[in-house]
């Protein structure tokens, strides 16, 4: 089943055309990752995907249906998780309660002031499995602020299972970390991808990690679609090479 899927999808700021008539699938429960090099409109090409930035033309569907006038919020709520380059927490609440938040959220529970929310059992041991899951349940009473840039990035990840978000756009997710903290997120998306639930689409720019994790890649050049297919494919595929990989 084809997950999400663009057709001519194409985005215009005043001459510059910054996604350029891409055309691409996603099937469900696959991984792909989106190269390319800077200015080739990976970043953009998220922002229409999410709803952030609406197309000069084209479309975008998801699971068969348009996402044509779906707000950015109401696509969340079907079901597309986006993350970005720059973290996205609220830094004053401690790492459970951001975790407890997006949870309460997508169960739609609203706490009357009188009741406590460590009440609702059911929302905590969900927060605690999620933050298992991102290696941060040893994390849980630090606020978000007292975090390293690697941590935000696992919280931010956490937050978006918590919404029971079925495609993931993850948007440069070791981008501004240390060389000793892009171990650990690259164990936390590998264990999702190897849970087998979620659909993935990522923007990276390691290339050890995007042969290591990916279903399929794409390559954006110039705003255009150069190439999609295998890792193999990609790497054997001199055009990209040429334009991008510098005949790696």
């Amino acid at each position: 089943m084809t997950f999400m899927q663009t057709k001519d999808l194409t985005i215009q700021f005043g001459g510059h055309t910054a996604v350029d008539h891409v055309s691409f699938t996603l099937p469900e429960k696959q991984f792909k990752s989106v190269i390319g090099p800077n200015g080739a409109g990976k970043t953009t090409f998220f922002n229409l995907l999410s709803g952030e930035l609406k197309p000069t033309k084209g479309e975008i569907f998801y699971k068969g249906e348009s996402l044509r006038g779906v707000s950015a919020v109401d696509r969340t709520r079907l079901g597309i998780g986006r993350s970005y380059q720059i973290t996205n927490v609220f830094p004053n609440l401690t790492v459970f309660e951001n975790v407890r938040l997006a949870v309460q959220s997508k169960s739609k529970i609203r706490y009357p002031f009188w009741k406590s929310a460590h009440s609702y059992h059911e929302l905590a041991e969900e927060t605690h499995e999620l933050l298992k899951q991102v290696l941060l349940d040893n994390k849980a009473q630090l606020f978000a602020s007292q975090l390293s840039h690697g941590e935000k990035r696992k919280l931010e990840i956490a937050m978006l299972l918590a919404l029971d978000t079925e495609v993931l756009l993850l948007d440069e997710p070791t981008a501004g970390m240390s060389l000793e903290e892009v171990p650990a997120i690259l164990n936390v998306i590998h264990s999702i991808k190897e849970q087998g639930t979620k659909t993935i689409l990522l923007i990276e720019h390691k290339m050890d990690m995007i042969l290591d994790l990916s279903d399929s890649i794409m390559v954006l050049f110039n705003g255009k679609l150069l190439a999609d297919g295998t890792p193999g494919e990609i790497m054997e595929n001199e055009t990209v090479q040429q334009a991008y990989l510098g005949g790696y």
